[in-house]
């Protein structure tokens, strides 16, 4: 369904810590970088595109 190359991961992650790629397009699929052959989850990009809305108006405080 996805390709490797269509993965990208996040400019602000650093290069070896764990987080997800996703893969845009008609969906959006997003995978693990640590256990990428479990599988992707995919959403519609409408869902995708209002979970970013949404992750822009939220404040999250690191203890």
């Amino acid at each position: 369904m996805y390709s490797s190359r269509e993965f990208h991961k996040s400019s602000y992650s650093p290069n070896e810590s764990a987080c997800v790629e996703v893969a845009e397009g008609a969906t959006t699929a997003m995978r693990d970088t640590e256990n990428r052959e479990k599988g992707t989850l995919v959403f519609p990009s409408a869902e995708w595109r209002a979970l970013l809305d949404a992750a822009q108006h939220v404040t999250v405080q690191v203890s």
